[in-house]
């Protein structure tokens, strides 16, 4: 059985992100966590979609870590919120995909802080083992 990507922080994914300015909650830009995983995401379209990618600075299995392609979502938001948004990644380098949600805040230092929870799905070549793909 292929071991899963595991992703940085168990629950909790706090970034920052370094391009956009501060007071706003951008998604748009790159982002990076305390243990070096990052991610970029692009322009977010009318509908509020987006794509980009995701580079994990940890893992369980032994593969090779690669980039991985990410797809996400946020709600319709002006200038000054605070949006919420998900997104999925599609791990390059194992037989997993995570899915994510989370807002993005300013904290009391303007700075963007994205607060998000993840859920890993890993492939299972029998339905009995289907208990201890998902973590």
């Amino acid at each position: 059985v292929p071991t899963p990507a595991a992703l940085p922080v168990p629950g909790l994914c706090c970034s920052t992100n370094t391009e956009s300015p501060p007071l706003q909650c951008v998604l748009t830009g790159r982002w990076m966590n305390d243990l070096g995983s990052n991610m970029t995401i692009g322009a977010v379209n009318g509908e509020g979609n987006f794509a980009g990618s995701y580079h994990t600075a940890v893992t369980a299995t032994t593969n090779e870590i690669r980039k991985s392609p990410l797809q996400g979502s946020q709600h319709h938001i002006n200038q000054k919120s605070q949006p919420t948004f998900g997104f999925t990644v599609n791990w390059s380098f194992s037989d997993s995909i995570t899915v994510f949600t989370g807002q993005c805040f300013v904290d009391e230092e303007g700075n963007e802080v994205l607060k998000t929870m993840w859920l890993l799905r890993s492939h299972e070549d029998n339905i009995k083992n289907d208990w201890k793909a998902t973590r």
